[in-house]
C-alpha cells in the first residue's frame, strides 16, 4: 500500500507540475504595426504566489522581470520556486517597431520526482534559421516572419493589449515546432488588487474542442501587467498565479 501511495503522489505531483507549468507559461484581429519605440517598453520587477490544487496543495512563488541592455536590447525572464520544482527561463530580444524579436531563448527546469528539462534557441534573422535543443536533441529549422518563443509572445501579448488590440495571433516556436497561437479580449472586470478595487481586462486563449480553460487579467492602472491567471483542467482542477507586488522604473 505504501508503493502504491508513493507512486500516486509521484504521479500527482508530475501531473501537478505539467498543468502549473503550463500555467506560468501563459504570462496576456491580426497584428498590425504601430510607430513605437523603445520607449513604450516599461522595465519592472513582479512577484507572484502561484497554487494549484488535485489531491493535494502544491504552493510557489514566481518572479517575471523586464530589463533593458541597451541598444533597444532587452532581457526577459522568469524565475520559479517552489518545494518541488525549479524554472529559469530567460529571452534575449530587440524590441523594434512595437514587436519583440526573440534572439537567445534559455529553459531550465529541475525539481523533486522530475526529471531535469532544458530547452534553447538561437534565432538567426540574417541566416533565416533558428537552432537550438529540445529534450536533448538539436533541431535546425527555418525561420518565418514575426515568429516568436515561448517566453516572447507572452511580452508581446501584454503590449499588444496595452495598445489596444483586443483579438491577438501569434506563431511560436516551442521545443522544435510552431504552434498558432489565439488569444482575446472578452470584457472588462473588478477584481481586488490588495487592499482595493481595480478595473482589470479578462482575457482568454481561444480553443478549439478543448475543455481546458486559460483566463488572464491584465491592469490598466499598473501598464497592463497581468496581475492574475488562472487555468481550468478538463477534470476541474485548478491552477492559479496571482500578483503579489510590482515595481516599474520611471
Amino acid at each position: 500500500m505504501f508503493g502504491f501511495n508513493k507512486m500516486l503522489s509521484r504521479r500527482l505531483i508530475r501531473f501537478g507540475c505539467a498543468a502549473l507549468l503550463a500555467c506560468l507559461g501563459i504570462l496576456a484581429g491580426p497584428v498590425t504595426l504601430h510607430a513605437e519605440t523603445e520607449a513604450d517598453l516599461t522595465p519592472f520587477e513582479a512577484s507572484y504566489t502561484a497554487a494549484m490544487e488535485k489531491g493535494l496543495s502544491l504552493n510557489g512563488t514566481a518572479k517575471r522581470t523586464l530589463s533593458s541592455q541597451g541598444n533597444d536590447v532587452w532581457l526577459y525572464r522568469t524565475d520559479v520556486d517552489s518545494f518541488i520544482v525549479s524554472i529559469d527561463e530567460s529571452l534575449v530580444f530587440r524590441w523594434e517597431d512595437g514587436h519583440v524579436i526573440p534572439m537567445r531563448y534559455r529553459y531550465r527546469l529541475s525539481g523533486f520526482l522530475i526529471s531535469d528539462r532544458k530547452n534553447s534557441i538561437d534565432f538567426d534573422w540574417s541566416a533565416g534559421m533558428a537552432t537550438g535543443e529540445y529534450k536533448g536533441k538539436p533541431f535546425e529549422l527555418a525561420l518565418e516572419e514575426g515568429l516568436l518563443d515561448p517566453l516572447g509572445y507572452q511580452l508581446q501579448l501584454h503590449q499588444d493589449i496595452k495598445n489596444g488590440k483586443r483579438e491577438m495571433t501569434y506563431r511560436v516556436l516551442d521545443g522544435n515546432s510552431i504552434d498558432t497561437d489565439r488569444f482575446a479580449v472578452i470584457n472588462g472586470e473588478n477584481m481586488s488588487t490588495g487592499n482595493k478595487q481595480s478595473a482589470t481586462l479578462k482575457a482568454e486563449k481561444v480553443r478549439e474542442d478543448s475543455k481546458r480553460q486559460t483566463l488572464m487579467w491584465f491592469s490598466p492602472e499598473q501598464n497592463f501587467l497581468l496581475v492574475r491567471l488562472r487555468q481550468v483542467e478538463p477534470d476541474g482542477s485548478t491552477y492559479e498565479l496571482k500578483l503579489k507586488e510590482a515595481e516599474f522604473e520611471r
